[in-house]
């Protein structure tokens, strides 16, 4: 044993040293007695192991500031104290450090949590119990283990240190996705006004409540909750080490008040087991001073007295002066392991605890069910063989409150709000089954978020409501706390922002305009023009001139009709360009190199005429649409009247963002109603979300058509409170559901039979360029270019291998007109002489 061995080491000095010590506590509570006796036990022991006695003058605060603050001066200036042990609440420490300061006196303070501005404005100022603080760290790990979401704190109004249990439990609960919704200040005397608040609290959304108060006031809470039915199935408490440090003291008719709690205390390693000395001498003398209380077990508050106690002690044998900043100095360099743990002071307070116990109150006492360390999580034992967890739910089973085993769950279902003017019912359809006279919900939105939850990593429970009102209003109901979320096709919108939080948009955001459709081509003298590109209109033109005007050449000394007038001459090349567009046999040729050039000008030509009918028989008979209005300004000029949603956010967006005027704004409640207003022109245009714009489009996809630049805006989304801690394991579920194919399915079968079944659709033909034909065109102008040149040069500059192969080509060439002209009898049933046509034998042998 630590302090055995130190006792010993001490023990070998025989002068005795005499000093003074003060000790500030409350006699009445349960705490002070136990103090009292540790105390008392510690000088023995010092007594008995260094042979130094000590005097300790020992004054009753009863728990009041000021008697606490007149106590330390009677001590400092009467009794002559060289340093003041306590008290235990940061209230009456305040007051003592400022007396202790002014008289320069060592206050080794007892609060269990002391401000860490305090050691600097009080200089004599110590924290000789461990901080507590870590357990924030404890109790966020258990609200992780079973999924809450929401957690109320209760708290003693006025005390300074419980705003740095708030914040630190606040950051804590945030760490692990859980929100701080509630908290409840109790004031130190709390009465019939207790139960008012806790009916408050009852109201809520969620009844898990962390509990943080002195041990008489948790006393009373839990007596007032039990009649309040509070302390029965789907509520849950938990308390902290003020409170459940003392559980051993309790008797079994208190516990049947507090069945099912689930306590976070501070953990002191091996005290009993190893200190059988101490336990056995502390119970007889605790019970021979306080035989009316029901067990006599010393607890950690003991145990932190006495080394207390013994750090005094062993400061004021080590100094050889009386001066109090030496023996401050001796306190602060004090280091040896005490019943509670190390004692080492940094920085005027003692390192925080690290490992706690959880303990579980049921029947008439309570159980052990673990520890949790800072860094190792949850475990069923400590040391080498404990098995650690992340979930404490993962190790134990625990009895919860009206003996529940199962995971407990918010105690009353989330009201989520569904609006019942929803224009478009594919997304939100309430209405009533008068039968079973309840309120049916579907749609889209209402089959997306119960997918939604199905994803959520907890269980929620939830109830719709039907919303009778305008979106905005809606909206306004989750601020006023009339509902704990909405879900519908509520647009996300800046304003909106004021007064809840949205989750990610599930649709498309946009807002886009819907017209009616007209006819492209009814006003348009010039749609024969619209097969061909300009560009490819000139180089037909520019290619049928040039072979009129190549056959012209090579065939006006054989046919003396080509001779005459320009006019004449010139009406004749047309003539001649033209005919192969229109006939398939055209004119009468001598020349085979005429007749050559027009053979392959005939072939392009086919291919062009046939392509030129095609494309104007498509544009002629395909129903081309275009919207009856595309501007928006032109509509804000013409003061035309537009449609929107009623009860939507889109007349002010209208109105303010698009600068429409109030009183052309009209508003309408059915896709129908939108249908009727557009085709009898009550409205020029209708704006819509752009989710809407598509089922409406879908319904009526023959009439009308959307219009204009999408304007971002908005998306559906769902409505949650602002900061609540919902809404983040709500995007993750809706992200998932997005990229597992989920929301894709969704879609396809609530929203994909709005797919618009007309199979006749505006096909846009697009006019034919030079590109397509290029091939061609260069095709009949070599041939032309060819034939002129061979025409143009003395073919006798031609070698003898080149005139065979030139006879050859003409005599191939001239069959295949002969066979032509047959052709053409044979199909036009044309009675011509054959004198008509030369003969091949007569064929001259030089062009």
């Amino acid at each position: 044993m630590h302090i055995a061995l130190l006792g010993n080491t001490l023990a070998g000095e025989s002068s005795a040293v005499k000093g003074i010590i003060g000790v500030i506590l409350d006699r009445s509570s349960r705490i002070g007695q136990e103090q009292a006796v540790a105390m008392n036990m510690a000088l023995e022991d010092f007594y008995h192991y260094s042979n130094q006695s000590f005097v300790m003058h020992i004054r009753n605060s009863q728990g009041d500031p000021l008697q606490a603050a007149l106590a330390a001066r009677d001590l400092i200036d009467n009794q002559k104290v060289q340093a003041i042990i306590g008290p235990h609440t940061w209230k009456e420490t305040s007051l003592v450090a400022e007396v202790c300061s002014q008289k320069s006196i060592p206050l080794l303070s007892m609060a269990g949590e002391t401000p860490d501005w305090a050691t600097e404005k009080f200089h004599f100022l110590l924290q000789s119990t461990p901080s507590q603080i870590m357990q924030m760290k404890a109790i966020a790990e258990i609200v992780k283990s079973w999924d809450w979401y929401k957690v109320s704190l209760i708290y003693e109004d006025g005390d300074s240190s419980s705003t740095e249990v708030l914040s630190q439990l606040s950051k804590a609960l945030r760490e692990v996705g859980t929100e701080l919704s509630n908290v409840l200040a109790i004031p130190p005397f709390a009465n019939s006004s207790l139960s008012q608040q806790l009916e408050r609290l009852r109201e809520g959304q969620c009844t898990i409540f962390v509990v943080h108060l002195p041990f008489p006031l948790a006393l009373h809470l839990f007596e007032t909750a039990k009649k309040m039915n509070m302390m029965e199935e789907g509520n849950v408490w938990i308390t902290m080490d003020t409170f459940t440090s003392l559980f051993h003291s309790l008797n079994a008719s208190t516990m049947s008040n507090m069945q099912g709690i689930v306590g976070v205390k501070s953990y002191i390693p091996c005290l009993w087991q190893q200190n059988h000395n101490f336990y056995h001498r502390f119970r007889k003398k605790f019970s021979s001073e306080n035989y009316e209380e029901f067990n006599y077990e010393p607890g950690v508050y003991a145990a932190q007295a006495y080394d207390a106690a013994w750090t005094v002690a062993l400061a004021m044998r080590e100094s050889n002066q009386n001066g109090s900043h030496f023996l401050l100095d001796k306190i602060l360099l004090s280091n040896f392991t005490g019943l509670s743990g190390k004692i080492q002071f940094t920085d005027k307070k003692l390192a925080p605890v690290h490992t706690f116990q959880i303990i579980n109150a049921m029947g008439k006492s309570y159980r052990e069910i673990g520890f949790w360390s800072d860094g190792l999580g949850f475990s069923k034992t400590l040391g080498q063989n404990a098995s650690d967890s992340s979930l404490i739910k993962e190790l134990v089973q625990v009895v919860w409150p009206g003996g529940r085993m199962s995971n407990p769950t918010c105690a009353k279902q989330l009201r989520i709000g569904v609006p019942s003017m929803s224009t478009f019912k594919q997304f939100v359809n309430v209405f009533q089954d008068h039968s079973q006279n309840i309120t049916i919900f579907k749609g889209f939105s209402i089959e997306l978020f119960k997918e939604t939850v199905k994803n959520l990593p907890y269980h929620l429970d939830y109830d719709f409501f039907a919303f009778n009102g305008t979106y905005d209003e809606l909206v306004k109901q989750v601020y006023l706390k009339n509902y704990d979320a909405v879900v519908g096709d509520v647009t996300l919108e800046s304003t909106r922002y004021k007064y809840a939080a949205f989750t990610q948009p599930y649709t498309d955001p946009g807002v886009v305009m819907v017209v009616p459709v007209q006819s492209k081509a009814g006003n348009k003298a010039w749609l024969f023009m619209k097969p061909f590109t300009k560009l490819m209109w000139i180089l037909i033109i520019i290619v049928i001139f040039y072979n009129g005007l190549a056959v012209w050449i090579i065939e006006r000394n054989h046919c003396p009709e080509l001779n005459g007038p320009i006019l004449h001459q010139t009406t004749t090349v047309l003539w001649l360009a033209f005919t192969p567009l229109f006939s398939m046999n055209g004119g009468k040729l001598h020349s085979n190199l005429s007749r050559m050039a027009m053979v392959v000008w005939l072939f392009v030509a086919l291919i062009i005429t046939q392509t030129y009918t095609a494309s104007l028989t498509s544009m002629l008979t395909v129903d081309r649409l275009e919207p009856t209005e595309n501007s928006i300004q032109k509509l804000r000029e013409s003061n035309a009247k537009i449609g929107y949603d009623r009860g939507s956010y889109m007349k002010e967006y209208l109105q303010d963002a698009l600068d429409f005027s109030a009183e052309n704004l009209k508003q309408y409640s059915s896709s129908e109603d939108y249908a009727k207003a557009l085709r009898n022109k009550e409205i020029a245009a209708a704006f819509l979300d752009a989710a809407e714009a598509n089922i409406f489009l879908a319904n009526y996809c023959k009439g009308f058509v959307k219009a204009g630049p999408t304007n971002k805006h908005g998306g559906f989304g769902f409505v949650f409170p602002i900061g609540s801690p919902l809404l983040h394991s709500v995007n993750q579920a809706l992200l998932n559901i997005s990229e597992s194919g989920t929301l894709r399915d969704l879609e396809r079968d609530m929203l994909g039979s709005e797919e618009c079944k007309d199979s006749k659709t505006d096909i846009e033909t697009s006019s034919l360029g030079p590109s397509s034909f290029m091939v061609l065109f260069i095709l009949t102008a070599g041939t032309s270019t060819t034939a002129l040149l061979v025409y143009i040069f003395p073919m006798n500059c031609l070698c003898h291998g080149q005139r065979t192969i030139w006879r050859l080509m003409m005599a191939v060439l001239k069959h295949w007109g002969s066979q032509k002209t047959r052709f053409s009898r044979r199909v036009h049933n044309v009675a011509e002489s054959p004198s008509n046509y030369p003969n091949i034998s007569n064929l001259p042998t030089h062009v």
